[in-house]
């Protein structure tokens, strides 16, 4: 800190202190200033008389002012003590006021007695009144009792004392007058002792309450008796006259009182509390000095002072070879009942705390003795010395062996450095901000086991205290809490959370950098059938089993997880190969065998359940967090079951940036019906036999903002959900529907065939009096709606797909199967819904004149297909040689780009004009006798869509 902040600094921590400090060097320098001038007589005996009767005056009106007005003030504590100072000060300020009256201004001598002398009498009770307002209350009546006794004390034998040194003397000076100046005479000595007397019982019986202002006060009174009782001696008395040395007593007490309450509240705020109140900042207690008695000591040998003074009186009178006085004897005598009064008293009360501290210490005894705690005094040096009996019911070891013992040796060696240093740090801090600490480690039992131990530490006598409490099966919970926060229920395996803390360790720390590094995404092909054919018991049985080979499969160091349903993953901990090849060979290697472990047979119920193994793997790079790392091994693993699943697929940069176009596109795709970027094209359908054109098949494309036409195979497959699929499949109805009542009004009656999804036809926002509705409103005839099956999916009901089928064909809609001889399920649909023309799948069209097999099986399909009654439609006749097979089979119809490919609306309206296409004639080509023949340039071209 520079020079400047250390000023600031000390200006601003002794800044609160600087006012009271002001007010005490000038209350010393008036007092100062009082007490040279009354030593030099003030220059003039008028000046002297003036200072010495209302300068005084004028210092108790002072006092008087004060104290009345710190009695008025909100956060005053003992107002009527206050009041009553302020009433005495006022009587001392009346009785100067009257003295200065006959002095100064009759300049007469005082009468005695006069209206000074009821003042000046007047000073004394209140104070005697307010000290005892003051005064610590008793809590007992014997209290009371040992506090009046304990004030004759004192002031019997200070009776006794001055009774033998002046005040004798006086009394028999004044035997010769009346009894008013005799009585007067002693009452301002036998005043001034009662208040000395309370003021010493007082001093070690004050309330703690802003005991600086009460110090004060009591140190201002104290200076005033002191003075009363030297101008009281017959050695002053004779000699004394206005504006002397003396004057300057009084004068100093009356301004201490007045200061009393004022500056000890400028102290105490300094200080950082209100007056009365509690303080911002505690400071902590100081500490005891050595060889400082304690206030209780000196309360207690109070008594025996006040008897010796009494015995000094008597022994003064007898050394003098006086006779010993009546009053001495009678107050000797008093002073002696009352001592052995108050031991009578205090034995009493002796015998009561012993009976009290007795049945206390029996209660304390037993409440450490039934305590199901341990608790156990150790000294600085850390051995034992106290341990409760509870120790050998939670430690199981004897109270008694423990004693004497090193806390150190009983505690585990990984855990004494950290109690050592707490302790240290707790003995440190100051008892006040931290009176306790808490403390947990490993306890040695009398098995030999490690106990988890809690303990509340506190300071005892230099050493600590131990309230210890065994919470081993509290850690334990906690343990297992925590391991069930951490790992999947079913398998045991870390679950997601600490998967990805594991992998961010890995990442973190030495092992940053080590490209070695490589996460495993493991997903469970054909779990989901496991789980509809078998039910989600076995599927569980199957997942614990997959876990446990999992978790046998990987190292050591590495960690096996189940993120969630049958997703699982593992972490190949890098081994700081520098050769990166090498290490994504072994890892490679490692998720094979990870994925032909996975892929054996699994034994559940005594069945043979076999599922397979998709598995991502990606690598550890620079500066890539745990977060990007498990998604690049997630992308791998998706593309490994897009690639034909049961295989392991590394990640590649390539993959992020499909994932991103992907994305994009889809996002590109939510707005592209609302834009009107999609366009609807149609493929004539045509007779191989007449080559008339008898049915158009609807087609939609995507002509996105940057130009690019998309067929729907490709703007499907980025769809996000299903909605978007639903939403485009009511575009293209509407549009057909639409498109197709305009031609038949401008002369073109072709029925039109719309491809339509099993579950958009289930759809509730799609019920069938939609479709009447939609052929009602364009006034399309019946029959001139074909609605195409695309696919059907096993989820779908057949129940509800065969009423909604019958619903539309009696609406007039003719149902095709599409796709037909792709799969066993079109055989399904083929048996139980209402089907009126089948539509063969690319596929056999397109191996129907290569191959033997395929020419077989689209022949009994079409034979099939006849014998139900049913048109038969071949889907991608590309090539003139496959028109001549399928008519030689018996199908009747088809489209593809031996015909013509998808047309927009003007060039279909031109070809409807015209009406036919060529086919061509002769006799099919023998099978396997001709070569592979040349694709057409241009078949798998589109149409262009003319600009909008």
């Amino acid at each position: 800190m520079s020079a400047p902040g250390v000023l600031a600094a000390r200006e601003s921590a002794h800044g609160g202190r600087n006012p009271a400090l002001r007010q005490q060097l000038a209350l010393a320098a008036v007092c100062a200033a009082y007490g040279v001038g009354a030593a030099l007589g003030w220059g003039s005996p008028r000046l002297a008389l003036v200072m010495g009767d209302f300068g005084l005056s004028a210092a108790a009106l002072v006092a008087a002012v004060s104290c009345l007005l710190y009695a008025r003030t909100p956060r005053c504590r003992f107002r009527p003590a206050w009041l009553l100072f302020s009433l005495s000060s006022f009587m001392a300020a009346a009785g100067n006021g009257v003295w200065g009256w006959y002095e100064v201004v009759l300049g007469t001598g005082v009468p005695t007695p006069s209206a000074a002398d009821v003042f000046f009498l007047c000073f004394a009770p209140p104070a005697i009144v307010g000290l005892l307002v003051l005064a610590k209350r008793p809590v007992s009546r014997a209290g009371w009792v040992c506090l009046g006794l304990d004030s004759w004390l004192i002031g019997g034998s200070l009776l006794t004392l001055s009774w033998s040194l002046a005040l004798a003397h006086t009394a028999n000076a004044q035997g010769g007058r009346s009894v008013a100046p005799a009585a007067l005479a002693l009452a301002y000595p036998l005043l001034d002792i009662v208040l000395v007397s309370m003021v010493l019982a007082l001093h070690f019986r004050r309330s703690p309450a802003n005991r600086s202002a009460v110090n004060t006060a009591i140190g201002g009174l104290a200076m005033t008796v002191l003075c009363d009782a030297l101008f009281t001696s017959p050695l002053l008395r004779e000699n004394y006259s206005s504006g002397q040395l003396l004057d300057a007593g009084w004068f100093a007490g009356s301004l201490l009182l007045a200061y009393a309450p004022w500056g000890a509240r400028r102290a105490a705020e300094a200080a950082g509390g209100p007056v009365g109140g509690p303080r911002r900042h505690p400071r902590p207690p100081r500490p005891r000095r050595p060889g400082r008695p304690p206030a209780g000591s000196i309360t207690a040998l109070t008594p025996y002072l006040a008897a010796a003074v009494c015995t000094l009186g008597i022994l003064y009178s007898v050394t003098e070879g006086r006779r010993v006085d009546r009053v001495v004897v009678i107050t000797a005598c008093t002073v002696v009942l009352a001592l052995v009064v108050r031991q009578g008293i205090m034995l009493l009360e002796n015998i009561a705390l012993a009976r009290e501290l007795a049945e206390k210490e029996n209660h304390f005894r037993s409440l450490v003795q039934g305590s199901s705690d341990v608790i156990m005094i150790a000294a600085p040096t850390g051995v034992l010395r106290y341990v409760s009996p509870a120790a050998t019911k939670v430690y199981g070891r004897d109270a008694g062996e423990l004693v004497g013992s090193e806390l150190a040796s009983l505690i585990h060696p990984e855990d004494l450095g950290r109690v050592v240093h707490e302790v240290r740090r707790f003995l440190a801090a100051r008892p006040a901000d931290e009176p306790t600490t808490r403390i947990e480690c490993r306890f040695r039992s009398g098995s030999g086991t490690w106990l988890h131990v809690e303990s509340t530490v506190s300071r005892y006598e230099g050493g600590l205290i131990f309230n210890s409490r065994d919470v081993t099966e509290r850690v334990r919970l906690q343990a297992q809490l925590q391991h069930n926060a951490e790992h999947d229920p079913l398998t045991d395996l870390p679950n997601r959370a600490l998967f990805t803390r594991r992998v961010r360790g890995s990442l973190s720390g030495r092992r940053a950098g080590d490209r070695g590094t490589a996460v495993l995404f493991i997903d469970l092909d054909g779990f989901k059938g496991v789980n509809d054919r078998l039910g989600h018991q076995a599927g569980d049985e199957l997942l614990v089993q997959a876990a446990r080979r999992l978790a046998e499969s990987v190292r050591a160091g590495d960690t096996a997880a189940r993120l969630g349903g049958d997703e699982f993953a593992a972490l190949i901990v890098g081994d700081g190969a520098c050769d990166q090849t090498d290490r994504e060979l072994q890892v490679h290697e490692i998720a094979e065998r990870l994925r032909a472990t996975l892929s054996q047979p699994y034994r559940i119920d005594g069945a043979e359940v076999r599922v397979a193994a998709s598995i991502g793997v990606a690598f550890a790079e620079p500066s890539i967090d745990a977060t990007d790392l498990m998604r690049n091994a997630d992308l791998a693993m998706y593309r490994a079951k897009a690639g034909g699943k049961d295989r392991v697929e590394l990640y590649a940069p390539q993959m992020q940036a499909e994932v991103v176009r992907r994305t994009e596109l889809a996002a590109r795709l939510r707005s592209a019906l609302h834009d009107g970027e999609f366009a609807l094209l149609h493929q004539p359908v045509v007779s191989l036999t007449t080559g008339r054109v008898d049915a158009v098949s609807a087609q939609a494309r995507w002509r996105s903002a940057q130009g690019i036409l998309f067929t729907p195979a490709e703007f499907l497959r980025v769809a996000d959900d299903g909605n978007r699929a639903a939403e485009l499949g009511r575009w293209l109805l509407e549009e057909s529907v639409a498109q197709a009542a305009e031609r038949a009004r401008l002369g073109h009656p072709t029925p039109v065939s719309v491809r339509l999804s099993a579950r958009l036809l289930l759809d509730r926002s799609l019920p069938p009096g939609s479709i009447e509705a939609l052929l009602t409103r364009h006034q399309l005839p019946s029959g001139a709606l074909i609605v195409e099956l695309a696919d059907s999916d096993p989820r779908i009901s057949f129940e509800e797909l065969e009423q909604r089928l019958a619903a539309l064909r009696r609406l007039g809609v003719r149902i095709a199967l599409d796709g037909f001889g792709s799969g066993y399920a079109a055989i399904n649909a083929l048996r139980r819904l209402p089907v009126d023309i089948l539509k063969l799948d690319r596929g056999l069209v397109e191996g129907v004149v290569e191959s033997t097999r395929l020419h077989k099986i689209t022949s009994g399909l079409l034979r099939i297909a006849r014998d139900l009654g049913m048109r038969c439609v071949a889907d991608g006749v590309d090539l003139p040689e496959q028109v001549l097979a399928l008519r030689a089979m018996g199908c009747t119809h088809g489209q593809g780009l031996a015909f013509s490919g998808p047309l927009d609306e003007y060039r279909l309206r031109r070809v409807l004009v015209g009406g036919e296409f060529p086919v061509p004639t002769g006799m099919p080509v023998p099978l396997l006798t001709a070569g592979i023949p040349q694709a057409r340039s241009g078949s798998n071209s589109e149409t262009r869509v003319p600009p909008t």
